[in-house]
């Protein structure tokens, strides 16, 4: 009989070792224990979800929606979201929809289902940490042609994007408004990705998640008005930002009819289903929470340009204005340890931020600021942030 050492039971699969922990995680435990932190690390709305919406969730268990569903989702929920983005001018069947739990569950479905060990992805950085975690989970190489800044917003240069993605690539992954930086990619931008993955057969994951909080009208251009069904275009969203439900992990998938029984497939072997109440809860978020979307955007926008006006008054900062989500994601003149940055501001003056490192190595030099908070407290953030970098010289 074979001895196997207890050490070696507990120890991790090969591979995993290209996936780390958490940066932003790993500062907010550090000041999990301290007094008077503003706390602006993770990206989620600061106030509750709206109260129709658990009213909806309340009058879903009262009915008794707790027993096992579709793998693919409520009917209810995925008609919802079809007429939701009937409104949005997208011409989306139930056939193409696939219910998730969160916006990152879509993802890991989505990858477990096109991607094998040493395919290789590319992901445009700064990039938000499970883009490129997961993938690289599941044994794959991620490739990050680097975002850079062009005047006072990010850009991608589409010259550079096109020549990463070669006939290797497996799939390009395009989180657009992005998070950490604000980033958008206009429609032409769009239909010239769309017909170099054509021409190569390459996949495009869409992570639409922040596709509602812009700054100039209503909803950002999708990869969903100008595909076909049976192009190789998967749109994952989420219910978590827009409607400010990050704690119920709702989110669902747009994808060609072909790949819906894999995906549930994959489902079964994961979560089974998503809680049914929640998904009743969804119907009516999608139904009347439009009113909450255009108050939403509106108090993000205030927040932005009040956070951008702030932070661009302090000496060595570059601070880019964001096109959408709810990020700031602003350098810092001659840092070059952002995670060290990150936890002496939150020791000295109490103000918790995401380090810019944890999106990779673009990110390096920067933090990130969620602005998803009242107005005040992100003044008095910008204070103490301008008074930190003042003693530093």
């Amino acid at each position: 009989m074979v001895s196997v050492e207890f050490a070696d039971l507990a120890a991790p699969r090969p591979g995993l070792g290209a996936v780390r922990p958490s940066l932003i995680q790993k500062v907010a435990e550090q000041g999990a224990g301290l007094e008077g932190v503003i706390k602006l690390w993770f990206g989620e709305p600061d106030r509750v979800t709206p109260k129709f919406i658990r009213d909806a969730a309340t009058a879903a268990l009262d009915d008794g929606h707790t027993f096992y569903v579709s793998n693919f989702g409520v009917p209810p929920l995925r008609q919802a979201l079809s007429d939701y983005n009937a409104r949005l001018g997208r011409d989306i069947g139930v056939e193409r929809i696939f219910v998730t739990s969160s916006g990152v569950n879509a993802i890991q479905l989505v990858c477990d289902a096109l991607l094998s060990p040493g395919d290789r992805v590319v992901l445009p950085g700064p990039y938000w940490p499970n883009l490129s975690g997961i993938p690289a989970v599941r044994g794959a190489e991620v490739v990050s042609p680097d975002l850079t800044l062009d005047g006072e917003v990010w850009r991608l240069d589409m010259d550079v994007l096109l020549d990463a993605i070669t006939p290797e690539t497996r799939m390009v992954m395009l989180n657009a408004p992005g998070n950490p930086s604000g980033w958008m990619l206009t429609r032409a931008e769009q239909e010239t990705i769309l017909a170099h993955c054509r021409r190569l057969g390459v996949w495009i994951l869409a992570d639409d998640v922040y596709e509602r909080v812009v700054f100039s009208g209503d909803c950002a251009p999708s990869f969903l008005d100008i595909a076909t069904p049976e192009d190789r275009v998967v749109s994952i969203n989420s219910f978590s930002k827009n409607w400010a439900m990050t704690g119920w992990r709702l989110g669902w998938i747009v994808a060609p009819p072909t790949l819906l029984p894999t995906l549930a497939m994959l489902g079964e072997y994961s979560i089974s289903c998503v809680a049914p109440f929640i998904q009743h809860a969804g119907v009516v978020a999608l139904r009347d929470g439009e009113a909450f979307l255009a108050e939403m955007r509106a108090r993000y926008r205030d927040n932005r340009d009040l956070v951008v006006e702030r932070l661009r008054a302090i000496p060595r900062l570059q601070v880019p204005r964001p096109e959408g989500a709810m990020y700031a994601f602003f350098r810092v003149e001659g840092c070059d340890d952002s995670f060290a940055l990150a936890l002496d501001l939150l020791r000295k003056e109490r103000v918790g931020l995401a380090p810019g490192v944890a999106f990779g190595p673009r990110g390096e030099g920067c933090l990130r600021l969620c602005f998803a908070a009242e107005a005040s407290v992100l003044s008095e953030a910008c204070d103490r942030i301008g008074a930190y970098l003042s003693r530093q010289g």
